[in-house]
């Protein structure tokens, strides 16, 4: 819903996918409807529910022919039941891919911290994700979450300058000093401004874990159209390049 992250995990996507002509990367479609109202907004109740957008954005991209749907913001997978029940195709969940990432650490750390929008962090979004694989969560203090807040709107308003990466660095060192062993960006806009370098534990990269994931599926997705219709033909299904 943030241009700009839309742009930014499609680039992603693009450079997950092994490929190595066009017609070997994924058939993506993408609806960048930025009229959708404020996720956090709405989960504080300051703003209009933005269910029925997210809906229709999803029956859109069904109807135009997805088999596989991601959503490249965090807030908005506060909504992601109503989204799930009203399509028939798998809607991924980006709290489930950086949850089953951070566990997938080598050690797997105790506690990760977790930078994104307040609405995702009152949701508890990150949080249960991360509890069903034995991993708490940090969470900024009220100055650093609106040191982070206001560097997500920064880049929002297309600003992502060195005073911008500085206030989201430091409220990322923060939590390591709080005993974080990972951290989770965990909005979309904040991979735009933080980088593995930046921080001295592990980067969970919400975008870029998305897009590796939407690559698996999609392929996967791929992979069983073809032996359906190479089935159905009495042939051998081709062999697929997967990530």
């Amino acid at each position: 819903m943030g241009p700009l992250a839309t742009a930014d995990f499609y680039l992603r996507l693009v450079r997950a996918t092994p490929a190595a002509t066009d017609q070997e990367h994924l058939h993506v479609l993408i609806d960048s409807n930025a009229q959708i109202p404020d996720r956090t907004a709405a989960i504080d109740g300051r703003g209009p529910d933005p269910t029925p957008a997210l809906v229709e954005t999803a029956r859109r991209l069904v109807a135009a022919g997805a088999e596989v749907l991601v959503i490249p913001c965090n807030s908005a997978h506060a909504f992601l039941g109503a989204i799930r029940r009203d399509v028939s195709v798998p809607v991924l969940d980006i709290m489930e891919e950086v949850a089953s990432a951070a566990a997938a650490l080598t050690p797997v750390p105790a506690a990760v911290g977790l930078l994104a929008t307040p609405g995702t962090v009152r949701r508890r979004l990150y949080h249960d994700a991360l509890a069903r694989r034995g991993i708490e969560v940090r969470t900024p203090d009220a100055a650093g979450q609106r040191a982070v807040s206001e560097a997500i709107a920064s880049v929002k308003a297309g600003d992502v300058g060195p005073a911008v990466r500085g206030r989201a660095c430091a409220a990322a060192e923060d939590l390591v000093r709080a005993g974080a062993g990972a951290i989770v960006l965990g909005c979309t806009e904040l991979p735009l401004i933080l980088a593995p370098e930046d921080v001295r534990v592990p980067l969970l990269d919400g975008t870029e874990i998305l897009a590796r994931a939407a690559v698996r599926e999609g392929f996967g997705e791929y992979q069983s159209r073809r032996e359906r219709s190479q089935g159905s033909m009495g042939g051998s299904p081709d062999p697929v390049r997967r990530h």
